[in-house]
């Protein structure tokens, strides 16, 4: 597999580990509850791994800015889905700009 490949389905996979992790912290009710508390623990230590193995391949404020962008709007839509959150048109803009940015950042680095 390509090495810039892999980065970034490592990347991808530390998103995903974050997101479980962040989604899981309201069912952890203050850490109160055993295994989702677990999911929020092993979740994190997982993306933190995978994110130090990522910024030794890619550019650090694109992988960070990939990680947060994504694991932010992937968030904020699972507060949508699955916790019946509002979805109101200034969260809508606001998961639109910070995705404008990533490309943005993303774009800068192929450019330079």
């Amino acid at each position: 597999m390509h090495p810039t490949l892999t980065s970034w389905l490592m990347l991808a996979g530390a998103i995903a580990a974050e997101v479980t992790a962040t989604s899981s912290l309201k069912l952890a009710a203050g850490f109160s509850r055993p295994l989702p508390s677990m999911v929020v623990v092993l979740g994190y230590i997982v993306s933190f791994w995978l994110l130090g193995r990522v910024v030794q391949r890619l550019e650090l404020g694109l992988v960070y800015a990939v990680w947060c962008g994504v694991g932010m709007a992937v968030v904020a839509m699972v507060g949508v889905f699955a916790y019946g959150e509002s979805l109101t048109w200034l969260k809508c803009a606001g998961i639109v700009f910070i995705t404008a940015g990533v490309v943005m950042l993303s774009f800068a680095k192929s450019s330079a």
